[in-house]
């Protein structure tokens, strides 16, 4: 019986052990990618602005220095002063807070597009590389369909066809947003769809499923996760572009697009209600590229 409790405590310890190995070795890798990416003046700048998006999205009621909503016809298109830092608009609204508001309504509809897309994306996408046949020339087929239309015009027609609102924006936005990520997760499926350890789990037993989430998403995730990053500047401009146009966010709830649209008649006398908006989605979008174009640089294998 102490014997084999012996073995018990040394194969616990073992267990203990290569856990801690396991972690240990993530950490690492961790601490080496974010080594890379401070390396890089760009990919860090990227990361800052988006990290700073983050910040004042989760703190807007702080931030902001007055009501975004509050209206004052008396103090209607005001330049920029101690009092208002990026002037008032038409109705007399602090520019500066609806810009911070505006940031969270940005960051929800990004978020919300890529958790929608993401495993939408890869699903198809490595279903149609694993199984191959016939059910990847149809789902290939059904992605063509969608990557021959240009994304915003296709974006504007479900968002025409769903109505203005945030939330069909999102949908209209993801539809249109998942064809290259499908395209990429079927790419890299089949890299590895012919691996000896995905032949020796078929030949375990192991069904589609499991083979996708244990052996294959993990390999994928990397290239995933940089073409989602690349692809929240798009998603962005599209974000803004349909704000502007008239079907995204409706009023008097602030975002980008929306408020550069709504300055357009004064353009020439207040300059500032178009100007202010549209730096911070040029800012925010090439935050996101030079941050996929880092991590992509870090994530790539061929780069150890």
């Amino acid at each position: 019986m102490a014997k084999s409790g012996t073995f018990s405590n040394l194969h616990d310890w073992l267990i203990s052990e290569d856990f801690t190995s396991a972690r240990q070795a993530r950490l690492h890798t961790v601490y080496l990618g974010w080594l890379s990416l401070v390396a890089n003046p760009l990919a860090f700048a990227g990361f800052a602005v988006v990290l700073l998006l983050v910040i004042v999205a989760a703190f807007a009621p702080m931030i902001a220095i007055h009501d975004p909503f509050a209206q004052d016809f008396a103090m209607a298109l005001q330049a920029p002063s101690a009092a208002h830092w990026f002037g008032t608009d038409e109705f007399g609204r602090d520019v500066f807070s609806r810009l911070i508001y505006g940031a969270r309504t940005t960051l929800y509809i990004t978020i919300l597009v890529t958790v929608i897309v993401a495993p939408i994306g890869f699903v198809i996408g490595a279903t149609a590389g694993y199984l191959g046949g016939w059910v990847d020339v149809v789902l290939m087929r059904i992605t063509d369909i969608f990557l021959s239309f240009p994304s915003l015009v296709l974006a504007l027609a479900f968002s025409a066809a769903l109505g203005p609102g945030i939330e069909n924006a999102v949908i209209a936005i993801a539809l249109t947003v998942w064809p290259p990520i499908a395209r990429l997760a079927r790419a890299e499926t089949l890299t590895f769809r012919n691996a000896d350890f995905v032949i020796a789990a078929e030949l375990q037993g192991a069904g589609t499923g499991r083979i996708l989430l244990r052996h294959i998403v993990p390999l994928c995730a990397p290239s995933i996760i940089v073409r989602l990053t690349l692809n929240m500047s798009s998603i962005i401009l599209t974000a803004a572009g349909l704000g502007f146009l008239g079907l995204g966010a409706q009023p008097p709830m602030a975002e980008w697009g929306a408020m550069a649209a709504s300055g357009r008649q004064y353009l020439l006398d207040a300059w500032w209600l178009t100007t202010v908006p549209g730096i911070a989605i040029l800012t925010v979008s090439l935050a996101f590229n030079l941050l996929g174009d880092g991590l992509r640089d870090i994530m790539d294998p061929r780069n150890g």
